[in-house]
């Protein structure tokens, strides 16, 4: 028996793509409240509606299947309604981190070769420099690539406004029916960028497919359901919270009310007034609830269901958390963004005897550890953590040499080290890679060492991580100066201002003679780690 699945009707009647889930949620629960924010409320079917008009917006300015739209926003419901507009048009989805520098933001919109930009209000300056920036460099398009700019809200000036038009209006007015594109499951509509082990960020290609067989493992596993109501505070640029729990939201619909940002006083207080039942947050943002003034007086008896994840919770935190939130079930969640993002989970029932532990594999994932040739450690041995999942992204934007290298032998490589116990515990190690994960947010070592590299009188620097009770990792430089020149933190920091994000610049910078090495010449950031675990601390007093 052989099936036709070429015939466009088939293809067209079996297609389950990301633009598809909004518009059956809204057919289900039409009337449900869907998105909520400070300045705008939407029921399934008016969000349903404000997509499909913000799709036809963008279509009409010439943006077709295939183009990039860059989009550099804090929280907002436009963020969420351009996530669901560009997927139904099949127009791929680049969403850019807000902290970053001009110059950071503008290597994205040339390497990924975007055609539109969409900024909040007050990053226009941001937008706008990079913009002009990426159009002046030698690897960019012309800058009449970029066609489409647009603001969401209001502008910080009226003169930095000007060319560009109101995104926000776009869901005012236009054709309330979905526009007629096909998008199949395996189409790219996602471009993340990640930073790796270079210093340049790769762009991951991420389809309909991968993105929700994760929402399934979201469901399934992390105990979403439709009467959930949720609150989004961390930042939806992020996999973590638009692909583990915004758009799982809208997939089920479930409600959720969207902030700007994670203050704690803010996130306690909307949690109280919506009757939320469920909250995400890397374990910084939980300290910060935890240490809140309000934290005791705020009504929290709605809160059911806490998830974390990007750093490990700190067994203390973890055992305070579960102290004063007695009724709230614990989740962590562990991946990365070629991941889409999650991959293992660790359950509400193994959260104190499994402390530390990245969990078990989810439902629509395989998860080992290997040896550098590939093969499969036994349990208790230390290798790279490895997957097979329809979770898995479709490879690296125009990197196939790192596609190649991530996807050897049939699993993805998630360059971190990791420990698996006899019953499928996994334990994260080490990171093969070289990653710092700092308040949530993933730093490139090499990134910030190729900057401090810049100054003249650096001979050696390496940027490791070191414990920190706020941030959890704080980026840390060692450098070496070269003979006969004197080098202070303040003349690296001032350096990094213009160049890196904040996020990225290190806590601490420490002037050494040298760097330990290994016989081979490696330095060995093991060492510094250890030399100067107890930095944060002695800092701080």
């Amino acid at each position: 028996m052989t099936v036709d699945t070429a015939l466009p009707e088939i293809t067209r009647a079996r297609r389950h793509s990301l633009g598809d889930l909004l518009h059956r949620t809204a057919r289900r629960v039409p009337d449900k409240l869907g998105v909520v924010t400070a300045e705008r409320e939407f029921t399934f079917a008016e969000f349903d509606v404000a997509v499909n008009r913000m799709a036809h917006a963008l279509a009409d300015r010439g943006l077709v299947k295939g183009d990039r739209l860059a989009l550099l926003s804090r929280n907002c419901w436009e963020f969420g309604a351009l996530v669901f507009a560009a997927a139904r048009l099949g127009v791929i989805l680049v969403p850019i981190n807000f902290a970053l520098q001009p110059r950071e933001v503008a290597f994205i919109l040339a390497d990924s070769g975007a055609s539109g930009l969409i900024a909040g209000g007050d990053l226009l300056d941001v937008a706008a420099a990079a913009a002009d920036i990426a159009a002046e460099s030698g690897d960019a398009a012309p800058a009449a690539s970029i066609r489409v700019r647009a603001v969401i809200g209001e502008p910080a000036t009226r003169s930095a406004a000007a060319g560009w038009e109101s995104a926000s209006r776009w869901a005012d007015d236009g054709p309330d029916r979905a526009p007629d594109v096909d998008v199949l499951d395996d189409d790219p509509i996602r471009l993340m960028y990640t930073s790796g082990t270079e210093s340049s960020p790769k762009g991951v290609i991420s389809t309909s497919r991968s993105l929700i067989a994760q929402y399934v493992s979201c469901i399934v596993d992390g105990g979403a359901t439709a009467d959930d109501i949720e609150i989004h505070s961390l930042p939806m640029y992020h996999c973590a919270q638009l692909d583990c729990f915004f758009c799982v939201d809208v997939y089920l619909g479930a409600t959720s009310v969207i902030l700007p940002t994670p203050d704690p006083d803010a996130v306690l207080a909307a949690i109280e007034r919506h009757g939320a039942t469920k909250y995400f947050a890397p374990p910084t943002v939980w300290i910060g609830l935890l240490r809140s003034e309000k934290f005791a007086s705020t009504d929290l008896s709605t809160l059911a269901k806490g998830y974390y994840g990007a750093s490990p919770m700190p067994a203390e935190v973890l055992r305070e958390l579960l102290d004063r939130l007695p009724d709230v079930r614990l989740w962590n969640f562990y991946g990365q963004t070629e991941l889409s993002p999650m991959v293992t989970i660790l359950l509400p029932h193994e959260q104190l005897a499994h402390a530390g532990s990245a969990g078990r594999a989810a439902l629509n994932a395989e998860t080992i550890i290997v040896d550098d040739d590939g093969n499969a450690v036994p349990p208790g041995e230390v290798g790279e953590i490895v997957h097979r999942s329809p979770h898995i992204c479709a490879g690296y934007h125009h990197r196939p040499d790192k596609t190649a290298e991530a996807f050897a032998g049939g699993w993805f490589h998630s360059g971190d080290l990791g420990v698996m116990d006899a019953d499928g515990y996994l334990s994260v190690v080490d990171r093969k890679k070289d990653m710092i994960c700092t308040g949530g947010e993933n730093v490139a070592s090499r990134e910030v060492e190729e900057a401090i590299y810049e100054i003249p009188g650096v001979a050696e620097v390496a940027v490791f991580a070191v414990p920190h009770p706020r941030w959890v990792e704080a980026v840390t430089a060692a450098v070496v100066p070269r003979a006969g020149v004197d080098i202070d933190e303040q003349q690296i920091l001032d350096h990094l201002r213009d160049r890196l994000a904040g996020f990225k610049r290190p806590k601490y910078v420490v002037v050494v003679d040298e760097l330990p090495k290994n016989p081979s010449g490696k330095i060995v950031k093991r060492t510094l780690r250890e030399r100067y675990d107890d930095l944060a601390r002695t800092a701080t007093g």
